[in-house]
C-alpha cells in the first residue's frame, strides 16, 4: 500500500508539472502568442508596454521552470519547488477573481495563452484542483535523495527564468525611420466622391498613424488590438485605420474592440496600390508623408507620444 502510495505521488507530481509546462508553451508557441500574453498585463493588469514585456517573459520562465523541476522530481530544499508553485497559483488566483469582478466571466484569462479559452471562473476551479493538490505533495513527496538536489533545482529554476529573454528578446521599441526614403502617401481615394465612409479629419493635414489592415489578418487584428488599448489610455493619439475589402467586420471588432478608432473601407484595388500585398501596413504619416514604418511589434505608445509633440 505504501509502494502504491508513492506511485500515485510520483504521478501526480509530473501531471501538475505538465499542467504548468503546458501553460509556459501556450504563451509563446508562436510571437503572437506572446503578443497576447503581454496585451492581457497591459489591459486588465493595466502594467505599462514595457514593464508588461518583461513580466510576461518572467513568467513564463517561471512556469516552465517549476514544472520542469516537478516533473524531474528535483524539489529543492525543504520542498521549495512545491511551495513557490502554490504561491505562484495563489497569485494566479488572485488575478482571476479581480478580472472576475472587473471584466465579468465572458473574457479570456490568458492561462493558456490563446491554445484553451478558458473564463475566469473555469480557470479557478483548475486552480483550486491544483493548489490541493500542491499541498499533498508538499507534505508526503519529497523527490530524489541526491546529494545536489537542491543546487540543481536552483541551477535550473535560473536558466530557465533567463531562456524567455533569449529565445524571445524584448524588441526594440522604435519604429523604422526612413529619413531621405520618405514617401508621399496618395489619400486621394480615401475622399472620392459619394465615398460613404469618408473621413471626417483631413489626413493629409498633421500627424497621423495611418494604418491598411485587412479585417481577416492575424497581425492585423493583433496591431489593431494594440492600438486600441493604446487608445484606451491615450485618447488624444491620432490612430485611422484603412480596412480593405468588403469582408464583414463582426470577427474584427470582437477580436480587436477597436471601435474606439475611426477607420474606414477601401476597395482592393486601391488597398493593395496603396497597401502592397504584405499587412500589416502601419505608417507615421505627417503632412501626407510617410516618415516612419511600424511593425505591431515594435508600435510604442511612448514613441507615438513624443513624435506626435514634436
Amino acid at each position: 500500500m505504501r509502494k502504491f502510495f508513492s506511485i500515485l505521488l510520483v504521478l501526480l507530481s509530473i501531471i501538475v508539472g505538465a499542467v504548468f509546462l503546458y501553460s509556459a508553451y501556450t504563451k509563446v508557441y508562436s510571437t503572437q502568442s506572446l503578443e497576447s500574453f503581454e496585451y492581457t498585463m497591459v489591459e486588465f493588469v493595466h502594467l505599462p508596454w514595457s514593464l508588461a514585456a518583461v513580466a510576461s517573459r518572467f513568467f513564463i520562465g517561471l512556469e516552465a521552470a517549476l514544472g520542469g523541476l516537478m516533473v524531474l522530481h528535483l524539489f529543492g530544499r525543504n520542498n521549495w519547488v512545491f511551495k513557490a508553485a502554490l504561491a505562484l497559483t495563489s497569485i494566479f488566483s488572485l488575478y482571476l477573481i479581480y478580472l472576475w469582478i472587473t471584466a465579468g466571466d465572458k473574457v479570456n484569462c490568458g492561462c493558456f495563452g490563446d491554445a484553451i479559452w478558458m473564463s475566469p471562473s473555469t480557470s479557478l476551479i483548475k486552480n483550486v484542483i491544483l493548489i490541493v493538490c500542491l499541498f499533498i505533495l508538499t507534505r508526503f513527496h519529497h523527490g530524489w535523495h541526491i546529494r545536489f538536489n537542491n543546487l540543481a533545482a536552483s541551477l535550473l529554476l535560473i536558466a530557465t527564468l533567463v531562456t524567455p529573454y533569449i529565445a524571445f528578446p524584448i524588441p526594440s521599441q522604435q519604429p523604422a525611420w526612413l529619413q531621405k526614403g520618405r514617401f508621399h502617401l496618395d489619400l486621394s481615394a480615401l475622399y472620392a466622391p459619394g465615398k460613404n465612409d469618408m473621413p471626417a479629419m483631413d489626413l493629409t493635414k498633421g500627424k497621423y498613424i495611418i494604418t491598411f489592415f485587412s479585417p481577416t489578418c492575424p497581425h492585423c487584428q493583433m496591431a489593431a488590438y494594440k492600438m486600441h488599448l493604446m487608445k484606451e489610455k491615450d485618447t488624444s493619439l491620432h490612430f485611422f485605420m484603412i480596412l480593405g475589402g468588403t469582408h464583414p467586420l463582426d470577427e474584427f471588432w470582437q477580436k480587436t474592440k477597436a471601435q474606439n478608432i475611426p477607420y474606414c473601407r477601401l476597395d482592393e484595388k486601391n488597398f493593395f496600390r496603396l497597401a502592397g500585398f504584405a499587412w500589416p501596413v502601419i505608417d507615421w504619416v505627417n503632412n501626407g508623408w510617410v516618415e516612419a514604418q511600424s511593425t505591431y511589434v515594435n508600435l510604442n505608445q511612448a514613441a507615438i507620444e513624443s513624435w506626435l509633440k514634436k
